[in-house]
C-alpha cells in the first residue's frame, strides 16, 4: 500500500480485490450497456448479488446506453461498499483515451461527492479488456483526481485498488512523480 496526501485528503494505492473494500463507493469499469459479464464487473455482481445487474438494466431501459465518460450509480447489494458507480472507459485505439479517462474519473468523483460520500475506490479503468496501457491510465486518473480534490466538498479518501502487479507499479511510478513534483506529499 502507498499513501499520499493532497491538503487534508488521502490518495491511496492498494493491491487487491476492489470488491473487498469497505468504502462509500466502488467504481465499476462498465460497458455502455451495463452488462456485467466479465472482469471487475462480473466480480462485483458475483459478490454483490443480482440486484446490481437488475438496477443497471433499469438504468439502461430508462436512459439507453451510456457514453464513454458517463457515470451512474446503483446500490452495492451484499458488498461492503454502500454503492457502485459504473463508468464507461475508452477502448485503446479509439483516440483521445487520456481525455476520456479523465472525464470518466471526474464523472465518478462528482457523482460520489454529490451523494455526500467521503470515500471512493477505483480500479484501473480500461486497462483490462479495453487495452489501455496502465501508464496512460495512471497519468489520466491521478491527474483528474488531484484536479478534482481541489474543489471536493465531501470526498476525503480516493483509493486506487489495483489487481495486477504491473498495473500497481505504473500507478506507483505516477504517484512518486506527483510527490516529487510537490503536488502531493507523503
Amino acid at each position: 500500500m502507498r499513501t499520499a496526501y493532497y491538503d487534508d485528503k488521502v490518495i491511496q494505492l492498494v493491491k487487491g480485490d476492489i470488491t473487498d473494500l469497505e468504502v462509500d463507493a466502488i467504481v465499476n469499469a462498465a460497458n455502455k450497456w451495463l452488462k456485467h459479464g466479465g472482469g471487475v464487473a462480473a466480480a462485483i455482481v458475483r459478490k454483490g448479488g443480482e440486484i446490481i445487474q437488475k438496477e443497471s438494466n433499469k438504468i439502461i431501459s430508462e436512459y439507453g446506453p451510456l457514453e464513454v465518460g458517463d457515470a451512474v450509480i446503483t446500490t452495492a447489494g451484499k458488498l461492503k461498499a454502500k454503492a457502485v458507480i459504473h463508468t464507461v472507459g475508452p477502448i485503446y485505439g479509439e483516440g483521445q483515451e487520456k481525455e476520456k479517462l479523465k472525464k470518466a474519473t471526474l464523472s465518478c468523483l462528482r457523482l460520489a461527492d454529490d451523494k455526500g460520500f467521503k470515500s471512493i475506490a477505483f480500479p484501473a479503468i480500461s486497462t483490462g479488456l479495453y487495452g489501455v496501457p496502465p501508464e496512460l491510465a495512471a497519468d489520466a486518473m491521478l491527474d483528474a483526481t488531484i484536479n478534482y480534490l481541489k474543489e471536493a466538498r465531501n470526498i476525503k479518501t480516493v483509493i486506487f485498488c489495483l489487481y495486477e502487479n504491473r498495473v500497481y507499479k505504473a500507478y506507483e511510478r505516477k504517484l512518486k512523480e506527483l510527490i516529487n513534483s510537490g503536488l502531493l506529499r507523503e
